[in-house]
């Protein structure tokens, strides 16, 4: 996938410059991290949508081009409009690839527990993301874990995860990421809590947030 994000500097601010832009279909952002002073540019808010919804979300490494000048960055956070859901704003952190950086990374369940299947238990998705501090360029795009085996009692702490791996955890080892528990009267709420897909919009803050 083309992970190429073209980007103008702008020379002003607020919200004059951001309705002007919009109006040319783009968004503010700001560029900012490493030893350069920060930057106010303009980008597309198609092309960052298409890069926010790969595979990698907000942990894709984008070459961002910025007048003919080509620098590594990931997006730190984004705004979104309340109601629209579009994208307003984003801040993008300039990488240096020999430099690990700390990033959350989205957890991915696979299979039905047999101890949901066969004991009437209930799988209960604690975390959906985890912290983790890696090299740029080997940064996970989803961590996977397999639920088939899993009973009522049975867990998922980050140590059983991170074992092997590129990266090392910085939530703490002892963190429960999924478990199954037994059925009881009002589990109706974790029981939707464990359905429930996480979606990358839901990383960004809203308008309303501000």
């Amino acid at each position: 996938m083309d992970t190429t994000l073209e980007a103008v500097v702008r020379e002003s601010r607020g919200k004059n410059e951001a309705r002007r832009l919009r109006v040319k279909g783009q968004i503010p952002a700001v560029v900012y991290g490493g030893s350069q002073p920060a930057q106010a540019v303009a980008v597309s808010p198609k092309e960052l949508s298409r890069l926010l919804h790969s595979e990698a979300g907000l942990n894709t490494l984008i070459d961002l081009k910025v007048d003919g000048t080509t620098t590594k960055v990931i997006v730190k956070d984004f705004l979104l409009q309340p109601v629209t859901h579009q994208l307003l704003h984003a801040d993008f952190y300039r990488v240096n690839l020999e430099k690990k950086v700390q990033v959350k990374v989205a957890v991915r369940l696979h299979g039905e527990p047999k101890g949901v299947k066969v004991q009437g238990g209930v799988l209960d998705f604690v975390h959906r993301e985890i912290e983790v501090e890696s090299l740029p360029t080997e940064i996970p795009e989803h961590i996977d874990i397999d639920v088939t085996g899993m009973m009522i009692g049975d867990g998922v702490h980050v140590k059983d995860v991170a074992a092997g791996q590129k990266w090392t955890p910085v939530s703490s080892a002892d963190m429960m990421i999924v478990h199954v528990v037994g059925a009881r009267v009002g589990s109706d709420e974790a029981a939707g809590a464990a359905t429930a897909e996480p979606e990358v919009a839901k990383k960004g803050k809203t308008d309303k947030d501000k």
